[in-house]
């Protein structure tokens, strides 16, 4: 999966084009997805990093979201949004299916998946599961994080035992229970960072029909050669994130920054590929 999340600093060459921000870099993103999306099934563009372009912002997410599904790829925003209920619906119209209103349409940014925070409870997720279902898309709970502070919290230990992240994953797998299609995968996935791989055989114990989203391969230091129990269910179990080890490639190898982003890219695929299994 391909990682968006555009440095104003680190943009490629093509953006340069462009004497705007927001122009400069939809013109990143899209060349980063004609080069590395062949090699991908999703594109996951971190909303932080187009909010803070300021009102464009919005107007390139969603054309950069267009042109991932144009390309035939799932498009995961990753807000990891949670709060009180009708905050969350907020959060949920806005990324999946948009709303009606007396004054017209409000239009979504129709995602495929999103990043949720279950964090104040399975009611700050509950709303963003029920509009996912009403648009036959889905969710990605955090339980165990890629940095390194989740440690402090995640790995808690609970006075009734298990650790904090057990118990998110315990979250995960009712949420998800009503949401297993034929594949045997829910529509309620986790977000389990590949920076902790010896968690995740006791991730997938407890959470056997969710989707694993599994960021911090690359600059952050996960490997994807360590992330085998993601991948118990098969290929479609474990969705292997990578953003600057692939935006950033040519500058370990030099030469055209899309090639290098492809060939980054297809290896990622490739190792992943293998430890499917089926």
């Amino acid at each position: 999966m391909l990682g968006l999340d555009p440095d104003p600093d680190a943009l490629w060459p093509v953006a340069g084009e462009s004497s705007d921000l927001a122009r400069a870099v939809q013109a990143h993103c899209r060349a980063l997805i004609d080069a590395a999306g062949p090699a991908c099934v999703a594109v996951k563009p971190q909303l932080a990093c187009f909010e803070r372009l300021g009102v464009p912002g919005r107007a390139v997410l969603a054309a950069v979201a267009e042109h991932a599904r144009e390309a035939e790829l799932l498009v995961i925003a990753d807000g990891k949004r949670g709060d009180v209920d009708v905050t969350a619906r907020a959060y949920a119209q806005s990324l999946f299916g948009g709303v009606e209103t007396p004054f017209g349409e409000l239009v979504g940014l129709e995602a495929d998946l999103v990043t949720v925070n279950p964090l104040m409870g399975a009611d700050a997720v509950a709303p963003f599961v029920l509009a996912a279902r009403e648009r036959g898309a889905g969710v990605l709970a955090l339980v165990r994080t890629s940095n390194p502070g989740a440690a402090q919290i995640m790995d808690a230990e609970l006075a009734e035992g298990g650790a904090v992240w057990e118990r998110l994953a315990r979250i995960v797998r009712e949420l998800g229970r009503e949401g297993i299609g034929e594949s045997g995968l829910s529509d309620v996935g986790a977000v389990i960072g590949a920076t902790a791989p010896d968690h995740l055989s006791r991730a997938r114990e407890l959470m056997p029909h969710a989707v694993f989203l599994l960021p911090g391969v690359g600059a952050q230091g996960g490997r994807v050669e360590d992330l085998q129990a993601a991948f118990a269910p098969g290929r479609a179990g474990g969705l292997v994130s990578a953003s600057r080890s692939i935006v950033g490639a040519y500058l370990k190898v030099g030469g055209d920054p899309a090639q290098a982003a492809r060939a980054e890219a297809e290896r990622l695929r490739a190792t992943a590929w293998n430890l499917g299994g089926r």
